[in-house]
């Protein structure tokens, strides 16, 4: 994920707004030449995948990786459902347009509004609905950060172990024994594995770690530092890459059915989820990749709204959630940033987001009790500030709207 608005600011982060078309140059270049003998030696998924993954929609993507489960309970928490009017015209890009028109322009494929826990909004893309598994893309990193808190509170795990003490297997002690946890929580491990997507290196950097077929031996040879981790911030995939790993070392477990046991199941989510894997069998892409429904999502974003609580059941600690909503010492590429989540600009310490590229958000207003879900098949990291403002202006209506009295529902 990266934010970036139309004329990008000295303030604001701004990388590549390239799509992921480094997976096209990828496909192209294979299936142009012996392309199954050449995929199979860097290994990388076969020319047929790599030729429909350059010309699919982000949001049909996941079901050309191979997957693992996350099981959902055997009965879903309610998520009660009672319509009423949100804004019906909002600022885009300067000027007033009718809500609809800004969904339209940014390729919405769903949109959902939830004010203390009711869901009072949903619309979905003609083809699609409630029952849809939509990519995360990387919002999946902000899950992730929900299962490093839930491992920190029983004592597995500490922000201040070295990632060489943790996955030994990795080798390379000189780069790993630098960096800690708490280093790659808030994406300042200083690894020197690029994010942006430069077609003449396709096979390299977060690409290369999103093709590969052994993610493992990826992070392992990519063991190389651009600065002193916890010096500076910088977005990196790899970074949650590796807190992935640690996850699955520690708790003896795929972080898929990690995902199912600690978070899935205890919400109370409607659906069985999928996480897309490097390879059958193998390992999640702990940086992108859960495959789930819009509802779903929304249940993640009230989690973290109501302190790491659904219903009675407290599933995250309180302390990861006030961990998630301090930003970090370092800002992320002009951003303030916290434990693999955002502060959008223009909010405070109750506002914070889970943002995906393509356009994939789980906005949290804590303090109006609002968070809205947003799905999309847009441009990489194309008008997110203007996105982001968009909700919390809804978010800031809902909260003049709200009643005295009003809370969570039951």
């Amino acid at each position: 994920m990266t934010l970036s608005s139309a004329s990008p600011e000295p303030s604001v982060r701004t990388r590549s707004s390239r799509r992921w078309g480094v997976i096209a140059a990828a496909g192209g270049a294979l299936v142009a030449g012996c392309a199954w003998t050449a995929s199979a030696l860097v290994n990388v998924p076969d020319p047929v995948t790599l030729a429909a993954l350059a010309v699919l929609e982000p949001s049909s993507v996941g079901t050309w990786f191979p997957s693992r489960i996350v099981q959902a309970p055997a009965q879903a928490r309610d998520l009660p459902v009672r319509p009423r009017q949100i804004r019906d015209h909002v600022d885009w890009k300067g000027r007033p347009v009718p809500l609809g028109t800004m969904l339209e322009a940014t390729h919405t494929n769903a949109f959902l509004v939830v004010q203390d826990g009711v869901l009072i909004h949903e619309w979905h893309r003609p083809g699609t609905g409630p029952e849809t598994l939509f990519p995360s893309w990387s919002v999946a990193k902000s899950i992730v950060s929900l299962l490093v808190g839930a491992a920190v509170a029983t004592g597995k795990l500490s922000e201040t172990d070295s990632v060489s003490a943790l996955l030994p297997d990795l080798q390379h002690g000189a780069v790993f024994g630098q960096i800690t946890v708490r280093d790659l929580l808030d994406m300042a491990s200083g690894i020197a594995v690029p994010e942006n997507y430069d077609p003449q290196h396709p096979l390299t950097g977060t690409a290369g770690m999103y093709l590969t077929r052994d993610i493992t031996a990826f992070v392992r040879d990519n063991a190389h530092l651009a600065f002193k981790p916890g010096s500076k911030g910088r977005y990196r995939s790899i970074d949650t890459e590796l807190l992935g790993l640690i996850l699955a070392r520690i708790e003896g477990k795929p972080l898929a059915d990690l995902l199912s046991e600690r978070i899935w199941k205890p919400m109370g989510a409607q659906a069985d989820a999928t996480w897309n894997l490097d390879r059958t069998g193998g390992v999640e892409k702990a940086f992108c990749c859960i495959n789930a429904t819009a509802r779903d999502f929304a249940r993640l974003g009230l989690l973290v709204a109501d302190q790491g609580r659904a219903g009675p059941n407290r599933i995250i600690p309180a302390r990861w959630i006030d961990r998630i909503v301090t930003p970090a010492r370092r800002e992320v590429d002009g951003w303030q940033y916290s434990a693999q989540w955002w502060h959008a600009p223009g909010g405070d310490d109750s506002d914070i987001s889970a943002i995906g590229v393509y356009g994939q958000y789980i906005y949290v207003n804590r303090d109006t009790g609002t968070v809205i879900v947003k799905l999309s098949d847009h441009g990489a990291e194309q008008d997110e500030v203007d996105t982001l403002s968009v909700m919390q202006a809804i978010a800031g209506d809902l909260a003049a709207s709200r009643p005295a009295t009003a809370g969570r529902a039951p």
